[in-house]
């Protein structure tokens, strides 16, 4: 029966054409029990540099076409929020700017349920332009950019229990504004920003359940920051950001190697605005276009091609964090 309400949350669109973008359950025959509700895989938003900061969240569902829908606020109003995971219940943010402070806030909502968020903890330090990965339990985040400097600390939290950061390790060089997927097993952090250096080309590997260090996983196509991230459990997908144009990448998460050309977005993504994914569909915030933008594309992660129209958010803006409860960091 489990995996009868999964097929339903990944995939199944049971809409009218006119309710494109709403929000709804799906309803699912019960054998026996009655009328159960499946919950649909919600791709959800947070922040915007608009170019003020901003407190939005705004969602869509995946499976479906469509504008997003106002989810409720951020605790605190911000921007470079990048960093964003997600088990099936819980989204969270880490950090950014309140301008002119960097933030060390953790802010949690529950994704099926609209409303705004709710403080989770603390990170270690304050941070902006971080990223991050996860399985069902935990999240990694990496601080990214603190106090002017690019850092190579890693840490995690439970997302079950709210509360403070705790050390993971380090990466394999410190940088901002990389972007980070995971398989049920792995977590991959690809390229970035590293002061003074510039952009990179690195991909990180950790193992989400333990702790350590980073180790070498291989090398995207060309150096890049400030770009998107999503996987489908088995492939990390990359696309857009600083020097990358509208190119999308990708790589298979089991096996360390080089990225390989995946398609293009059907505009230069700037400064993005974050990806996630149902496993089987891909969606990503456009951000810098080089201008402020609010364009959703999609892919389909287990092809290659280049994305198509979504929708688009509430809000245009860079730098947001995105999530969803269907990744693929989960079983």
């Amino acid at each position: 029966m489990n995996d009868f309400y999964k097929l339903y949350s990944i995939g199944k669109n049971t809409k009218k054409p006119d309710s494109r973008g709403k929000s709804f359950g799906y309803q699912v025959l019960g054998f026996g029990s009655g009328v159960e509700t499946a919950i649909a895989v919600r791709g959800v938003w947070g922040s915007a540099f608009t170019p003020s900061k901003s407190n939005v969240i705004d969602f869509v569902e995946i499976a479906t076409l469509g504008n997003a829908s106002d989810f409720g606020d951020l605790t605190v109003a911000r921007f470079r929020v990048n960093s964003s995971s997600a088990n099936s219940t819980r989204g969270l943010w880490f950090g950014g700017n309140s301008d002119p402070t960097r933030l060390d806030v953790i802010d949690y909502i529950t994704i099926a349920s609209e409303g705004n968020a709710t403080d989770f903890g603390n990170l270690s330090s304050v941070g902006q332009h971080g990223y991050s990965g996860n399985n069902d339990t935990r999240i990694v985040h990496c601080l990214g950019d603190v106090s002017d400097a690019s850092s190579d600390v890693m840490e995690y939290v439970t997302i079950a229990s709210e509360g403070n950061t705790t050390d993971f390790g380090n990466l394999t060089l410190a940088r901002q504004t990389a972007a980070g997927c995971s398989s049920t097993t792995r977590t991959i952090f690809g390229a970035g920003y590293n002061t003074p250096a510039e952009s990179q080309t690195m991909i990180d590997l950790v193992t989400t359940a333990s702790t350590g260090n980073a180790t070498d996983f291989g090398d995207m196509i060309a150096a890049k920051s400030a770009h998107s991230a999503l996987s489908s459990g088995t492939r990390g997908v990359f696309a857009g950001g600083n020097l990358a144009g509208n190119s999308i990448e990708y790589v298979t998460i089991a096996s360390a190697g080089n990225s390989t050309d995946f398609g293009d977005l059907t505009t230069v993504a700037e400064n993005s605005s974050g990806g996630t994914s149902n496993k089987i569909r891909g969606v990503f915030a456009m951000g810098g276009t080089p201008s402020n933008g609010n364009t959703i594309e999609y892919i389909t992660i287990a092809s290659t091609g280049n994305s198509l129209d979504f929708g688009d958010r509430t809000v245009a803006g860079m730098y947001a964090g995105a999530c969803s409860n269907g990744n693929g960091g989960l079983a």
